[in-house]
């Protein structure tokens, strides 16, 4: 069979995850720097481009099912309060009205990892659920919702986590503010004996701003009953984790559950996890016996389903004065919401740089605001731009380049778990970086431009995870025509899933891209695979096909031998069709093998590898920035970011550049202008919408140079791809920062470094024009 069931571990998200699952242990030649591809690494247009142009796309919102209802939230408009009584006499009476469940009709069910209820009546934060209403329509809906009057006991509230770390702050549950009830902390090495042998020594305090995910597809679900059977329709980057808990939710079985999602118009993590939403859903479908839409308005998105946590970080290091770090040490407290997530903050500082001593204390508070949610590259955005920063601030204390600093600290282990990396390119990185953003001719010294627009350069590193790992599988189908047709439970969030799963499986049957189709999002009828966040897809799924693929070239190389009355050895195969080596005019093509087998399909199921033991999977980078920032008005304005990276083997170079544009993009808004506002007074958020809420339009877009080191990872599976949705936002923000610096010699502490807090700071240094 050449597979057994193996404990694998590997980083999702910021989390190791520990999975137990059946894995191949195939072993094909890995594709690495000297094995020619055709199909796989080319720029391949995506099999889904077509659809979403033309607008026949399917997405959740254009579901629409006999009989459908619509359903909206009633939302608390307190960002602490408790429900004394609801009254929903006046809704009832809107004609079209169908339902309306709350606290009051509606059994009690779990949620937030128990902390609450779907209808809790102790409501955490603006936004909160109260009820939820089914109609005819949605105009109706919404009137029955302004209807319902609801009698509330205001609370006390805190906004910021510094506030809620005071003794006298109110509490959002009897166990404190805190929560997981103390930091989380980390240490190696002697601190004091660090500071003892340092030479200069920097310390310095950053935060960043909660960011809202705001994706263009808003979060929503359509669900039908089918006697005990429930089907979703969601907008999801997890089909499995969204079925599991629905069906924990109903405390139905599984396999009464099936979750589909075709196409997907944004997630970024906040669609990793099921909402309530989906459950008040299959709650109004299952009493009232019709299918029920419920999809969430662009208010709701910035209040309740999620958002990257702020923080406020305290760095101290020391370094001898030939660049050696001799130590570090990370202090950060972020807001982690209403209910339990982690606002932490503090890994790219224990593995970036070589540094025997290192001490790291992460603390997640709960604020009466939206839950934290995993958002591209969770913690290490904020920490990857305090830490950039205080390297470059210590660099020039030194008077050291401060690339010259960071490749004098490169690590060459994983200091965490002391293991060797798969790969580490980063040194390849820096090099080509630096070359093609012309990193010799920055300003030598910061601020020393001459008129009112400055201009300057700037970098910052990046490591993250993306390796992937078991269990995945993927099922492949092959026709009687030749075509064939992959399936798999992953996601495609509109990163080119479908695409990049057609190429591996032509790659191995030599048959044309398009005779491939391919079905994924569907737990009713693929295989499993793991949720689609962490960068973890590509490295996850592309081995199990072409573990499934390589199979399938093994079973019809079987029945060609027999066919053709000639050894497995003597024969050849190229483009669908083997051929004896001594008798070129013997053939048999796919269609051939498969009448003569009286078959209509041959299938093969394919399973993700085991990782290597005693290794560590990484991706790394850097990126350089080139910024002017006008002194009159302190507008900043990004002018172009290079992006070099190791991260494995390129499958689809098209799709690699949109990744990547997407993300500096997104980093650039994270930089410079994104961050969720909320009144001190009222607790009430006031950036609910685009209007209020910024981000990066065409305007603010730079031109973007994207280099790959790296050719593949031969230790981490056959196909040696790793992820790069991640890698690509990382740097993005801590390389402005410090161009920001290098262009007018005032360092911003504080993103978004938007033109208020440019002027204020050259002001406060002397400096304004």
């Amino acid at each position: 069979m050449n597979r057994k069931v193996e404990k694998s571990r590997f980083f999702f998200e910021q989390d190791m995850q520990e999975t137990v699952g059946e894995v191949s242990t195939l072993k094909p030649k890995p594709w690495g720097p000297d094995v020619k591809l055709d199909v796989v690494g080319k720029p391949v247009t995506r099999f889904d481009g077509y659809d979403k142009v033309s607008g026949t796309a399917t997405y959740t919102f254009d579901i629409k099912l006999p009989r459908m209802v619509y359903a909206r939230t009633l939302r608390s408009p307190h960002p602490h309060a408790k429900i004394r009584a609801i009254n929903a006499k006046a809704a009832w009476e809107v004609p079209g009205v169908l339902d309306i469940i709350s606290s009051d009709n509606t059994k009690s069910i779990p949620w937030y990892r128990n902390t609450s209820m779907i209808f809790d009546s102790h409501l955490r934060f603006e936004g909160d659920e109260v009820a939820c209403v089914a109609a005819e329509t949605l105009k109706s809906c919404e009137e029955a919702l302004r209807l319902i009057q609801v009698e509330y006991e205001i609370l006390p509230f805190v906004v910021t986590a510094g506030d809620a770390l005071k003794k006298d702050a109110p509490k959002l549950y009897d166990s404190g503010n805190v929560t997981w009830g103390k930091p989380e902390t980390y240490k190696r090495g002697d601190i004091k004996q660090g500071r003892m042998e340092s030479e200069e020594l920097v310390e310095d305090t950053f935060s960043t701003s909660v960011a809202i995910h705001n994706a263009t597809e808003p979060h929503g679900s359509v669900v039908n009953w089918e006697g005990d059977k429930l089907t979703v329709w969601d907008s999801t980057q997890a089909v499995f984790r969204v079925r599991d808990s629905i069906a924990a939710a109903l405390k139905i079985p599984d396999s009464h559950v099936r979750v589909i999602k075709k196409y997907m118009g944004g997630a970024f993590g906040s669609k990793l996890s099921a909402g309530k939403y989906t459950v008040m859903a299959a709650l109004l479908a299952r009493r009232i016996g019709r299918p029920v839409k419920i999809i969430l308005d662009r208010r709701e998105q910035n209040l309740a389903v999620g958002n990257r946590p702020d923080s406020v970080q305290r760095l101290t290091a020391g370094a001898k004065k030939d660049g050696t770090l001799t130590f570090l040490t990370h202090d950060a407290t972020g807001a982690g919401g209403a209910y339990p997530s982690s606002a932490g903050c503090s890994w790219p500082a224990r593995t970036m740089y070589r540094c025997a001593n290192m001490k790291a204390s992460d603390t997640t508070v709960y604020i009466n605001a939206g839950p934290g949610r995993a958002y591209r590259a969770p913690g290490h955005v904020q920490g990857t731009f305090a830490l950039e920063s205080l390297m470059d601030e210590l660099a020039e204390k030194i008077g050291m380049d401060p690339l010259t600093f960071r490749m004098k600290n490169l690590a060459d282990t994983d200091q965490v778990f002391k293991l060797p990396y798969t790969t580490k390119l980063l040194k390849e990185s820096y090099e080509a970086g630096a070359k093609e953003i012309g990193w010799q001719k920055r300003n030598r010294t910061p601020g020393s431009g001459v008129g009112p627009v400055k201009r300057g350069t700037g970098m910052a590193s990046q490591i993250w995870w993306g390796g992937g790992g078991p269990p995945a599988y993927a099922t492949l189908k092959l026709n009687r025509d030749g075509s064939a047709h992959v399936i798999a439970g992953t996601q495609d969030l509109g990163t080119g899933t479908y695409t990049i799963m057609a190429q591996v499986a032509a790659e191995v049957l030599d048959i044309p891209m398009d005779r491939i189709a391919v079905t994924l999002g569907d737990t009713g009828t693929c295989p499993y695979c793991g949720g689609s966040g962490g960068s973890t897809t590509a490295a996850s799924v592309t081995p199990a096909v072409r573990d499934a693929a390589e199979r399938m070239l093994t079973k019809l190389r079987s029945a060609a031998s027999a066919i053709l009355e000639v050894s497995e050895t003597d024969l050849n195969y190229e483009k669908g069709t083997f051929t004896v080596k001594t008798d070129g005019k013997k053939k048999a093509d796919i269609g051939t093998i498969m009448q003569k087998m009286r078959e209509q399909a041959l299938v093969t199921t394919g399973a993700r590898n085991a990782n290597p033991e005693g290794f560590a999977i990484n991706t790394f980078g850097a990126q350089f920035a080139d910024v002017e920032v006008d002194t009159y008005t302190g507008s900043i304005r990004v002018k172009r970011v290079v992006a070099a990276h190791d991260i494995g083997r390129v499958l689809n170079r098209k799709l690699l550049e949109n990744q990547f544009h997407g993300g500096i993009i997104q980093g650039l808004g994270f930089a410079l202008m994104e961050s969720r506002v909320i009144d001190p007074n009222t607790g009430k958020v006031l950036t609910t919408d685009f209007h209020d809420y910024k981000v990066p339009t065409m305007m603010n877009i730079p031109e973007i140079k994207v280099i790959i080191v790296s050719e593949g990872d031969t230790r981490i599976s056959a196909v040696g791809a790793k992820g790069i949705g991640e890698p690509a936002m990382i740097p993005t923000a801590a390389a402005i920062a410090n161009a920001v610096y290098n262009a007018i010699g005032v360092r911003l502490r504080s993103l978004p470094m938007t033109p208020d807090k440019v002027l204020n700071a050259l002001e406060a240094a002397g400096r304004k024009s």
